[in-house]
């Protein structure tokens, strides 16, 4: 009764009168405190999200949370996320700081749209251009004495700075400070000399390795994936999650065309999950994250014409046809394709979806030339084809095989493909969920991590390539994340980087595996290997 009698002088005050049982008078003010719990819901995205996500929900070192980058997450598990954290992201559980009024609030909020939604257009991305040399302005020759070819760029995210390392002589060079949060692996021209990074904010910075400097810039949209630049040199391509856009920029990083994206009939617009260079193709490919569909863009001036409308007769282009230069050919697909890798010749794309609401996943195989499916591939987990790795393996009866090895980014296994049939030949179990494999053609080992495993974080296995099985583990540092590996030119030295903020490389003996020397750096995401990268050497991701 005590109760009853508080929750009507409660009522009263506020000018009405109803008798209210006790058992719902407990419910309703419990409602009110969570309510009151989570009433300051940007006061609470500011403390928990912002320093990831952006103030104004458009992205950062995470995605923007917004609903046009939530289409294919249901509200529940959204939830689940915020309360676990998100696998192969650096996104953390927060079950034990927030309550589940507070979660619940907090994916209300990134479900509200945004008005007026940001624009970056034309004008926003020629108005953004900084131009720190003109074309031609310096040397055309290494103003250093190490070989070109065998540098490494090696991306810093604790400080947000490069550094250029010697392959050779295995020591530092030169270092810069880089936008804030670079994403993916930097892209290089063809002879090497440029090196094209893209940050999570949208910017592409030109950096000329010969001369050590940063040459321009440009804001190519507000969050973006990565980037990738033609076989030729002459372009540069831009994956972005907001908007959702494909912008082709010029390797002096003039706008040369922003590609909107969206399914075929124009109703479905889409991120862009990543887009690469197919050079034997003349061509850049696009994954797209909201829409079952392939793009495949040409740089080659005299491309086909692309039927888009109705044909009467193909062979004398009667009917709707528009430029094949830098226009999109699609591949309509019946699953999404977040995640690829080439295959030798580039005329097909192995690719998964990361849509880690489902128990199991299944890869698919397009083919470029038929813009469909050809093959499925048995992936469990979420694989991370991306930087899957192949090479030459001998079968069982000594005949030559080319396999494709993808980590997991869920699961503790390595899938190895055969190229030929597209089945799986092999899972080699690994201490936990890994993002990175990398390898050399003068190698017989693969180099995996566990990065994803809370446990085993701090392992790297190595694969003997002709065995199909783990030989060795490292671990250099126990409780310290220990991930992504790169080899020098030569392939005689392995270089893996200590996760952590006073991390570092450690360069081990490619043969012997035992650790040469260390060189300390702020938390080293990557390194990167001209030599590797340009020749698309066997054992690097492509």
């Amino acid at each position: 009764m005590q109760q009853d009698d508080q929750a009507n002088a409660a009522s009263g005050a506020l000018g009405w009168k109803i008798l209210i049982p006790a058992g719902f008078a407990a419910y309703f003010l419990l409602g009110m405190a969570q309510m009151a719990e989570a009433a300051d819901v940007p006061a609470a995205y500011k403390e928990h999200c912002a320093a990831c996500h952006g103030e104004a929900r458009l992205g950062g070192v995470g995605p923007a949370l917004i609903p046009e980058n939530l289409a294919r997450l249901r509200k529940g598990e959204a939830e689940k996320v915020i309360k676990e954290g998100r696998a192969a992201t650096q996104m953390p559980a927060f079950g034990e700081k927030l309550s589940p009024a507070e979660v619940k609030a907090l994916v209300e909020y990134a479900y509200t749209p945004i008005m007026p939604m940001p624009v970056w257009d034309e004008a926003a991305i020629k108005a953004s251009r900084i131009v720190n040399h003109a074309p031609g302005s310096l040397p055309d020759k290494p103003q250093f004495k190490s070989d070109p070819m065998n540098l490494f760029v090696v991306v810093e995210s604790g400080d947000h700075h490069v550094s250029i390392l010697d392959g050779d002589k295995l020591e530092p060079i030169h270092r810069f400070q880089s936008r804030f949060a670079l994403h993916g692996g930097p892209k290089f021209t063809p002879e090497g000399r440029y090196v094209f990074f893209a940050s999570r904010d949208g910017w592409i910075t030109k950096f000329d390795l010969w001369n050590l400097k940063v040459i321009a810039e440009v804001r190519a949209g507000i969050n973006t994936r990565n980037a990738a630049v033609s076989g030729d040199g002459k372009w540069v391509a831009v994956a972005n999650y907001l908007p959702h856009s494909l912008v082709i920029l010029d390797a002096d990083l003039n706008l040369k065309k922003i590609l909107p994206v969206a399914d075929k009939d124009g109703k479905t617009t889409s991120r862009v999950s990543a887009v690469y260079d197919a050079s034997p193709r003349q061509s850049f490919v696009a994954a797209l994250k909201d829409v079952k569909e392939v793009w495949e863009v040409s740089y080659n001036p005299k491309a086909d014409d692309i039927p888009a409308g109705m044909i009467h007769d193909f062979k004398y282009k009667e009917g709707a046809f528009v430029s094949g230069f830098l226009n999109p050919q699609r591949s309509q697909l019946d699953d999404y394709l977040d995640d690829f890798y080439f295959t030798q010749g580039y005329d097909e794309v192995m690719g998964a979806s990361r849509n880690d609401a489902k128990a199991a996943v299944t890869g698919q195989v397009v083919n470029l030339d038929a813009r469909k499916k050809i093959a499925d591939l048995e992936l469990p987990g979420m694989p991370h084809l991306g930087s899957g790795i192949s090479w030459t393996w001998k079968d069982e009866n000594g005949q030559d095989r080319t396999v494709m090895a993808t980590p997991n980014l869920n699961e503790g296994l390595i899938s190895i493909i055969d190229m030929k049939t597209w089945k799986t030949i092999k899972q080699i179990k690994t201490r936990g969920p890994g993002f990175f494999m990398r390898s050399h053609e003068n190698s017989r080992y693969a180099w995996t991590d566990s990065m994803m495993s809370k446990e085993f974080k701090d392992t790297m296995q190595i694969i003997d390539k002709d065995k199909l099985e783990i030989v060795a583990e490292l671990k250099p540092a126990p409780g310290k994340t220990f991930a992504h590996v790169e080899f020098t030119k030569d392939g005689k030295y392995v270089l893996a980087s200590l996760w952590e903020m006073d991390g570092a490389l450690i360069v081990y003996d490619a043969v012997t595996l035992k650790e040469v020397k260390r060189l300390p750096m702020k938390k080293p995401v990557g390194k990167y290997n001209i030599w590797n990268k340009i020749t698309k050497s066997e054992g690097t991701s492509h």
